[in-house]
C-alpha cells in the first residue's frame, strides 16, 4: 500500500546524502575550448576542431564565465563523458529518458562542447523517407534532388540528432540502417554514399575523375547519429525495431537528482526564495517516486521546475501549491483516487492546497518590446518585466465585461507570460479565446489564430509546399513560423484534438526556442542569434546560411478542453505537461453571468433568470447525464439567449430551452432528466403547449420592399447576384412560418444558424425559403465523410505546372457577403468541421494557401501581410443543416461539438394541422379524408420511432410523395401509393406487423401493403412498346384471321396483331382501324408468394418441422420446453430485432475505415499535389482499417450487469400485475439481443432477494449458448422467487453491482436494476437508492420498477435522480425502456 509519509522520509534522507557526499568527477576537469583546444572530462579527452559553419553549432546550452565553463552537475558530466567515449569509438548513440528537454539538452551540450555542427530532425507519424534522405524540387522547370538532414550530416561530417524515434511509423527508419551500420546509402539521384576509409582507398587507387564517374560520395568520418527517444512500453509509441536498436549504444539520461537540481536552480536564479524552492522541489520529486510509479501516476514535469522557480524569483509571495499546480493541474486529468494520492503527498509535505492567492495588477508600462508590470500578490507588490508586442492603439474587445475571476486569471496569465508559453484548459464556451484577446490587447500583441485539428500534420504546423508563378516549388511559412519571426502571439486552439506525434515538432521550439524547417531554414533564439552576429557573422551571411532570428516577444498560447478522465487515452500526457505552464478556466458562476448579462443588456427578465438558474443547476449536478447537458448552456450560449431576449422578449423560458438543447432529439433518458431539472426551476410548458396548442396563422409577405414575418420586419436585400438567390416552390404552413420568424430574428441579431432534424422534414426548403424571402444570394456546400479541411476552404489544382488555389463556397461567401449553406454537416468528421470555430466565433480563419479571413475591425491589428487579408463582408452569414444526432442516423454529432457557436433550431415534422395544410397544397384533388388518415398514421409512426418501437423516423417528405402520386394518378388504389414508402420494410416481419397495425388503426388499406399486392394492383395490364419498323405502309387491310388466335408482333399479315403495319390491330401504323384480340405485347407477371404451388408449400413445411426436431435433439430440449421458451421469446421478438439493429449499426460505425496517407496508389492527396509535380510516388491516400495508436490501451468491451429482483414479493404479486413474468421477459430480451455480441458487450445477470444480494444467474465469462440454457436461467428466477425467504436486499445488490463494475477495467459500465416498488415495506428511503445509483461516475445505473401496489412506483420515481428511475406498468413497455437505456448508453460513449 502506498504511504506518502515513507516517500517524504526517503526524500529527506536523499537530500542529506546529496548535500553531504563528495564529488566523484569534478567540474574542474572540463576546460573551455579554443580553436585548437581539447576537452577533458575525467580521464577522457577529445581534440576540438573549429567548425566550418559556426552558425550550425548549438550555442548557450552551456554557461561560460569568460572562457571557463560554469558549474555543471555531476549527472551531466557523466552523460557527457559517456558520449565522448562513444564519439571517440565512432559509435552512434541513443539517449533515453522521461519526457522533457533533458535528453536533447545533453546532446546539444555535447555538440557545443566539442564544436560540432548540428542537423536536427523531429519525427512524427507523417515523416517519410524523403524527409530523411532527398526531396525533389522543381527549379527552372527541372526536377532536382536536394539533400535532407541525414544526407547533409553524413557528407559534411555533422551530428544528426533524431528526436522522437517512437513517433515514426513502422518501416520508415530502417532506411537509415545501412547508413548507421556501414556508413553507406543509395540516394535517389543516383549517387552512393560510402564510408570515408573506403572512399579514400578507392580515390588513391583510381583517381578523382574515375570516382566521380561512379558517383560515389564520401561520408565524413566525423559523422555521428544521436537518437532521442522515450522508453516504450512505459510511454506510448512504436516499439524500437530490433535491427535499428542493435545499431545504437544506449544511455538512460536519468532525471537529475534533487540536490543537483536545487543547486542548479539557485545558481541560475540567485534571488529566489530558497526555502520555498526546496518545498516545491520536495513535492515534485515526491510525485516522481518509485512508489507512485506503481499506481501509474503520470510523471511530474521535473524539467519545468525552472519556470516555477523563475516565477518564484519574480513573485516571492506566491503560494507553493499555486506553483506546483501551474505545472501539474492534477484536478484536470487525474482520477479521484489519484487526486487523493497527490493531496496526501502535499499534506505530508505541509503544502497547503487551499491557500489563497490573490493577484492584483497595479500598473503596466510598455516600452518597445517589453512592459514593466507591478503585481500585488496577497498584499505584497512585485515588479516584473514581460515581453509585449508593438501594436499601440488597442480597441477594447467588443461586448467584454470583466469579472473578478477573469481579472484574477488574466493577472495569472501575465505571470506565466513572463517566463514562457502557457496553456488554458477549460470547457467550451467559457471564454478562453476572449481572455487571450484581452491579454493580447493589454500587451499590444498581434495574434495568429491557429485552429488545430485531428488530421493536421507536422508540416501543416510549420511549412507548406506551393509553387511560384514560374512553376518552381517553394516552402511557405505557416502562421506559427511567421509569429515566431515577427514576435506575435500564436494561439493554438484545440490542443486536445491534435495528434500527439504532430505536436512533437513544437517541442524544441517551446523548450529551446529553436526550430529546423523543412526547407533547411534554422530558427534561433534571439540571444543565440545575437551572439553569432557579435562573433563576426553578418545578418546577410546568416540569412544566406538559412539562419533566422526568433523574436524575443514571441509566445505560444494553447487552448484546450479538459481531458475526459477514466476513459481512453488522455491528451494531457507527460510530454504535453512538459511543454506549458497550465491554467484552469472554469465556467463563470451564476452571479458572474448575471453581472455580465446585466452590464450588456440591462435588467434580466424572469425567463432569463430561470435559464441561468437551470444552467447553474446542471453544472453543479453530480449526475453525469445532467453534467453533459450543461455544455449546451455555456456562457457563450447564455449571452446569445440574453441578447435575443433583450431584443425579442418572451413570457416563457420553456421554448427557448427546448430549442437550445434540441430537446426533441435528445435520447429519451436525457430528455426526461432535462424535463425534471426544468420542473425544479419552475420552467413549465406554456398553457396548451404541444399538439393541442392552436396554431396561429402568422402573416408572411413582401410589400414595398419590406419582408414581414409575424411581428418581425426587414428591408429586402438588394443584390446583383440574382442567379444565386434560391427560387423554390414552398407552401406556407403555420408551423414553418413560426420557425421562419425565429430564424429571421436570429438573422437580424447577426447569429449564424444551425438547423437540426430528421430526414425529409424540410431543412433545406426552410433555409432556401428564408433566403428567397430576404432576396439573399446563397453559396452551397455539401459535406461527406471524405470532406477535408482543404476542401472546406480552398481547393488546390494544377495548371501548367503551377498550383492554383480555387476558393471554396465558404471563401466566396465571406468575400461577397453571401449566405453559406452547409448541408449534411453531420456527415463530415467533427475534427474537420471544427475549423469553422474561429470563423463563427471571431470572424478569423487562416486558409491553406496562406491567406487569412479577417474581420474588418481587425484589419489594422491582425498579424500577417495585409495583402493576404480577406475582409469578412458585413452581410456574411452561415446556415448549417444537419441530421439529428444518435440512432438511426449515426452521423457525427455536430451539435455536441460546435452547437454553442450557433443559434440552434430543431426542425420537426409539421403538426397534424400544418401537415394537412401542406398536403392540400400538393394534392388539391386528393380526398381530404384520405389525407387525414395518412397524416394520423404517420404521426403514430413517428411517435413509435421516438419511443424506440420503430427504428426509422417516417418523414413529411415521404407523405408528400404519396400525395403527389395520388394527385397525378387518381385512378390508382391507395395501397399502391402507400407501398411506395413501406416496401422497404417488407422483409422485416416485426416492422411490417407494426406498420400493418397502424394502417388498420387509422382506417387505411392493409391489403397488398407489405405483403402481396392489392386486387387493383394485380389487374391484368398491357404493355405497349412504340417502335419503328423501318418499312413503309402499303394499303390498309383487315388482315388474315388466325384460327388459333396466337399473338403477332410486327409484320403486315395478321388481323389483331400489335406493332405492325397496314392490318387492323393495336400500336401499328397504316391499319384501317383498331382491333383488340386480347393479346399483350409483353405480359408481366407478379411473382408473389401465393403463386407457389401447394405441393411445394407442403414440402417446405415438412422440411421446417424436421429441422426443428433435429435442433431440439441437438440441445437436449423437449418440445414442451421449446414451446415454453417460445412464449417468452415471442413476447419480446420485435424488441430483440430493434436492439440488435442498434448494436449492428454501432459496430458498423466502429469499424468505419480511415484514410491512410503516404500511399503509392489510391486517390490523390490534395495535401501532396506539389510532391506529385516533383515526381514523388507516395502521394496518394486510401481507406484502410485504422490501427489504434501505438501504446494506446486496447478497445475494451462494454460492461453490462443486470440485477433482477427474484424476491418473494415478485412471486406473491405476479398474479396481480405480472411483474415476475415481465422480469423474465426482460432477461430473455437481453440474452437474445446480445447473442453474437459477447465480444463487444460482456454481461452478467445477478439476482437479489431476501436471502441473497448477488445470486449468480449468468456468469460474465459464460453467457448461455442455446435456448435450453436460456430457459434454465428464467426457470431459476421463477423457482428462487417461489421458495426464497421474505425480505429485501435491493440496496445491497445495487451497491455491490455499482462498486464491482466501477473497479473493472472497461470503457463503459451499465447497471440495470430490476425491482418491484416494495421499498416502503422494508423502510428503505428512495434517496438512499438514488445515492447509490449516481455514486460512481463511470457507471451508468438505472432502476426499473416493474411492479407497484397503487402509485408507489411513481412516488419512488419522483424521489430518484432524474433519468435514473423508470416505471414499467405494462408488459410491452419493459423491452422498450431497456432498449432506450441500452441504446442511449452506447451512443453516449461511442
Amino acid at each position: 500500500m502506498y504511504n506518502p509519509a515513507v516517500t517524504v522520509k526517503r526524500i529527506d534522507v536523499l537530500i542529506r546524502i546529496l548535500n553531504g557526499r563528495k564529488t566523484i568527477i569534478t567540474p574542474n576537469c572540463v576546460r573551455g575550448y579554443t580553436s585548437e583546444g581539447k576537452v577533458t572530462i575525467g580521464n577522457i579527452s577529445k581534440k576540438v576542431k573549429p567548425a566550418k559553419k559556426l552558425q550550425y553549432v548549438p550555442k548557450k546550452y552551456l554557461s561560460f564565465d569568460g572562457e571557463d565553463l560554469k558549474f555543471l552537475s555531476q549527472s551531466t558530466l557523466r552523460n557527457l563523458r559517456w558520449m565522448m567515449q562513444k564519439d571517440i569509438l565512432g559509435q552512434d548513440m541513443f539517449l533515453l529518458g522521461r519526457p522533457g528537454p533533458s535528453r536533447r539538452k545533453v546532446a546539444l551540450q555535447y555538440l557545443e562542447l566539442t564544436q560540432r555542427e548540428l542537423e536536427y530532425v523531429a519525427l512524427s507519424r507523417d515523416t517519410t523517407e524523403a524527409d530523411l534522405k532527398q526531396r525533389r524540387e522543381i527549379e527552372k522547370s527541372t526536377a532536382k534532388y536536394f539533400d535532407q538532414s541525414a544526407v547533409r550530416a553524413a557528407i559534411e561530417g555533422r551530428v544528426l540528432v533524431i528526436e522522437g524515434i517512437e513517433k515514426a511509423e513502422r518501416n520508415v527508419l530502417p532506411v537509415l540502417n545501412n547508413l548507421l551500420e556501414n556508413r553507406e546509402m543509395h540516394l535517389e539521384d543516383g549517387r552512393f554514399l560510402v564510408p570515408a576509409a573506403r572512399y579514400d582507398k578507392l580515390l588513391e587507387e583510381h583517381g578523382k575523375e574515375e570516382i566521380s564517374k561512379w558517383r560515389l560520395v564520401r561520408v565524413d568520418e566525423a559523422f555521428r547519429v544521436i537518437a532521442l527517444g522515450l522508453p516504450v512500453p512505459r510511454y506510448t509509441g512504436q516499439p524500437l525495431d530490433p535491427p535499428l536498436r542493435s545499431r545504437f549504444q544506449a544511455r538512460d539520461v536519468a532525471t537529475v537528482g534533487y540536490g543537483e537540481h536545487l543547486a542548479t536552480l539557485t545558481s541560475e536564479l540567485p534571488r529566489v526564495d530558497s526555502n520555498k524552492l526546496e518545498r516545491v522541489l520536495s513535492a515534485a520529486y515526491a510525485l516522481t517516486s518509485t512508489e507512485l510509479q506503481q499506481i501509474s501516476l503520470p510523471d511530474f514535469p521535473i524539467d519545468n521546475l525552472h519556470a516555477a522557480a523563475a516565477i518564484l524569483e519574480k513573485v516571492p509571495n506566491i503560494p507553493v501549491h499555486k506553483l506546483l499546480y501551474y505545472l501539474y493541474p492534477y484536478n484536470s486529468f487525474l482520477s479521484k483516487d489519484h487526486v487523493k494520492n497527490v493531496k496526501d503527498i502535499f499534506a505530508n509535505l505541509n503544502v497547503d492546497t487551499e491557500e489563497k492567492c490573490n493577484i492584483v495588477l497595479k500598473d503596466i508600462k510598455r516600452k518597445e518590446n517589453k512592459a514593466d508590470v507591478v503585481l500585488e500578490v496577497n498584499g505584497v507588490k512585485s515588479e516584473l518585466t514581460v515581453p509585449c508586442g508593438r501594436r499601440r492603439e488597442q480597441k477594447a474587445a467588443k461586448k467584454f465585461v470583466r469579472t473578478d475571476f477573469q481579472t484574477q486569471l488574466l493577472n495569472e496569465l501575465l505571470l506565466s507570460h513572463s517566463v514562457g508559453d502557457f496553456c488554458i484548459v477549460g470547457p467550451k464556451g467559457c471564454g478562453k479565446s476572449l481572455l487571450v484577446s484581452q491579454l493580447s490587447s493589454l500587451l499590444g500583441y498581434a495574434v495568429e489564430p491557429i485552429v488545430l485539428y485531428q488530421d493536421m500534420t507536422a508540416r501543416d504546423l510549420v511549412q507548406q509546399r506551393t509553387t511560384l508563378e514560374n512553376g518552381d516549388t517553394v516552402w511557405r511559412n505557416s502562421a506559427l513560423v511567421e509569429a515566431a519571426l515577427h514576435g506575435h502571439m500564436a494561439v493554438l486552439d484545440g490542443l486536445h484534438r491534435i495528434h500527439a506525434s504532430t505536436l512533437a515538432v513544437l517541442h524544441r521550439l517551446v523548450h529551446d526556442r529553436e526550430l529546423q524547417l523543412h526547407d533547411g531554414t534554422r530558427m534561433l533564439r534571439h540571444d543565440r542569434y545575437d551572439d553569432l552576429v557579435a562573433s563576426g557573422l553578418s545578418p546577410q551571411e546568416l540569412d544566406e546560411s538559412g539562419v533566422k532570428r526568433i523574436h524575443p516577444a514571441f509566445r505560444i498560447v494553447a487552448l484546450a478542453e479538459p481531458p475526459t478522465t477514466g476513459r481512453g487515452q488522455q491528451w494531457l500526457s507527460p510530454e504535453i505537461l512538459s511543454l506549458f505552464v497550465f491554467h484552469e478556466m472554469r465556467n463563470l458562476s451564476k452571479d458572474e453571468e448575471i453581472f455580465i448579462i446585466e452590464s450588456l443588456y440591462g435588467n434580466i427578465s424572469k425567463p432569463m433568470h430561470s435559464i441561468i438558474n437551470l444552467a447553474d443547476q446542471l453544472r453543479k449536478s453530480d449526475d453525469s447525464t445532467l453534467k453533459n447537458l450543461s455544455s449546451s448552456l455555456s456562457t457563450r450560449q447564455l449571452l446569445r439567449i440574453a441578447s435575443r431576449m433583450a431584443k425579442y422578449p418572451t413570457d416563457t423560458a420553456y421554448v427557448t430551452i427546448q430549442r437550445t438543447f434540441l430537446a426533441k432529439f435528445l435520447p429519451n433518458l436525457a430528455r426526461r432528466a432535462l424535463d425534471g431539472a426544468c420542473q425544479k426551476m419552475d420552467i413549465e410548458p406554456p398553457f396548451r403547449f404541444g399538439h393541442n396548442r392552436p396554431e396561429k396563422i402568422l402573416p408572411c409577405s413582401v410589400q414595398n420592399g419590406t419582408l414581414t414575418i409575424g411581428k418581425t420586419s426587414i428591408e429586402v436585400f438588394k443584390t446583383d447576384a440574382l442567379t444565386k438567390v434560391p427560387d423554390i416552390l414552398f407552401y406556407d404552413v403555420p408551423q414553418h412560418i413560426e420557425l421562419l420568424e425565429w430564424l429571421l430574428q436570429d438573422f437580424l441579431l447577426g447569429n449564424h444558424l444551425l438547423l437540426v432534424g430528421n430526414q425529409g422534414v424540410g431543412k433545406n426548403k426552410i433555409a432556401d425559403r428564408l433566403l428567397q424571402l430576404l432576396n439573399r444570394p446563397r453559396e452551397y456546400i455539401q459535406l461527406h465523410r471524405d470532406t477535408t479541411v482543404q476542401s472546406l476552404t480552398v481547393q488546390p489544382t494544377v495548371q501548367d505546372g503551377v498550383v492554383i488555389y480555387e476558393d471554396s463556397p465558404l471563401v466566396k461567401a465571406v468575400k461577397n457577403g453571401h449566405v453559406l449553406v452547409v448541408d449534411e454537416a453531420d456527415k463530415a468528421p467533427t475534427h474537420v468541421t471544427c475549423i469553422l470555430k474561429t470563423l463563427v466565433e471571431d470572424g478569423e480563419m487562416i486558409l491553406s494557401d496562406g491567406r487569412r479571413i479577417v474581420p474588418k475591425h481587425m484589419l489594422d491589428s491582425s498579424a500577417g501581410d495585409i495583402s493576404s487579408f480577406i475582409p469578412v463582408h458585413d452581410d456574411f452569414r452561415m446556415i448549417v443543416l444537419a441530421n439529428r444526432p444518435g440512432f438511426p442516423f449515426l452521423g457525427n454529432d455536430f451539435f455536441a461539438s460546435l452547437g454553442d457557436l450557433f443559434s440552434c433550431h430543431a426542425v420537426d415534422n409539421p403538426s397534424i394541422d400544418s401537415e394537412l395544410t401542406l398536403l392540400r397544397s400538393y394534392g388539391p384533388d386528393v380526398p381530404y379524408d384520405v389525407m387525414r388518415k395518412l397524416v394520423q398514421a404517420f404521426a403514430m409512426l413517428r411517435d413509435m420511432a421516438d419511443q424506440g418501437q420503430l427504428t426509422y423516423p417516417y418523414s413529411t417528405r415521404e407523405l408528400v410523395n404519396i400525395v403527389k402520386h395520388l394527385q397525378r394518378y387518381p385512378e390508382e388504389d391507395l395501397a399502391t401509393a402507400i407501398g411506395n414508402v413501406f416496401d422497404f420494410d417488407r422483409y422485416s416481419k416485426d416492422t411490417a406487423d407494426t406498420l400493418l397495425e397502424v394502417l388498420h388503426t387509422t382506417g387505411l388499406p392493409t391489403e397488398g401493403v407489405l405483403e402481396g399486392r392489392s386486387k387493383e394492383a394485380l389487374k391484368r395490364i398491357q404493355m405497349t412498346i412504340e417502335r419503328t419498323s423501318g418499312k413503309d405502309v402499303s394499303s390498309p387491310k383487315h388482315g388474315k384471321e388466325d384460327p388459333k388466335n396466337e399473338p403477332h408482333v410486327g409484320g403486315n399479315t395478321w388481323a389483331g396483331g400489335t406493332g405492325g403495319r397496314d392490318t387492323a390491330g393495336l400500336g401499328g401504323k397504316g391499319g384501317p382501324y383498331r382491333l383488340d384480340k386480347g393479346h399483350d405485347v409483353h405480359q408481366l407477371s407478379d411473382a408473389e408468394k401465393d403463386d407457389i404451388p401447394e405441393h411445394v408449400k407442403k414440402a417446405a413445411r415438412e422440411m421446417n418441422r424436421k429441422a426443428f426436431e433435429e435442433r431440439l435433439r441437438e440441445i437436449n430440449m423437449s418440445e414442451y420446453d421449446a414451446k415454453l421458451y417460445g412464449q417468452f421469446l415471442k413476447a419480446v421478438q420485435p424488441q430483440i430485432g430493434a436492439l440488435r439493429g442498434v448494436l449492428a449499426e454501432l459496430q458498423a460505425k466502429k469499424k468505419e475505415r480511415q484514410w491512410g496517407r503516404h500511399q503509392t496508389s489510391g486517390e490523390l492527396d490534395d495535401a501532396k499535389i506539389v510532391e506529385g509535380i516533383t515526381g514523388e510516388r507516395a502521394i496518394y491516400r486510401r481507406r484502410v482499417e485504422e490501427e489504434p495508436p501505438p501504446g494506446s490501451p486496447p478497445d475494451k468491451p462494454k460492461r453490462l450487469r443486470v440485477v433482477v429482483d427474484v424476491s418473494g414479493s415478485m412471486y406473491r404479486f405476479n398474479s396481480y400485475d405480472g411483474r415476475l413474468e415481465r422480469s423474465m421477459e426482460a432477461v430473455v430480451l437481453l440474452m437474445e439481443a446480445l447473442r453474437g455480441y459477447e465480444a463487444r458487450i460482456r454481461y452478467d445477470i445477478i439476482g437479489h432477494s431476501g436471502e441473497e444480494h448477488a445470486l449468480e444467474l449468468v456468469r460474465v465469462d459464460r453467457p448461455p449458448e442455446n435456448e435450453k440454457q436460456r430457459l434454465q436461467i428464467i426457470r431459476t428466477m421463477h423457482a428462487h422467487a417461489q421458495f426464497c425467504w421474505s425480505g429485501d436486499n435491493t440496496l445491497a445488490a445495487a451497491q455491490h453491482a455499482v462498486t464491482q463494475l466501477a473497479a473493472e477495467d472497461a470503457d463503459d459500465a451499465i447497471v440495470l436494476l430490476l425491482s418491484d416498488a416494495n421499498l416502503r415495506r422494508y423502510g428503505i428511503p428512495p434517496e438512499r437508492l438514488g445515492t447509490i445509483l449516481v455514486s460512481e461516475p463511470r457507471v451508468q445505473a438505472h432502476a426499473l420498477f416493474i411492479g407497484s401496489l397503487g402509485d408507489e412506483a411513481n412516488m419512488l420515481l419522483r424521489r430518484l435522480p432524474a433519468g435514473h428511475g423508470h416505471v414499467c406498468s405494462d408488459v410491452s413497455q419493459l423491452p422498450h425502456i431497456l432498449q432506450q437505456i441500452f441504446a442511449a448508453s452506447l451512443l453516449q460513449t461511442d
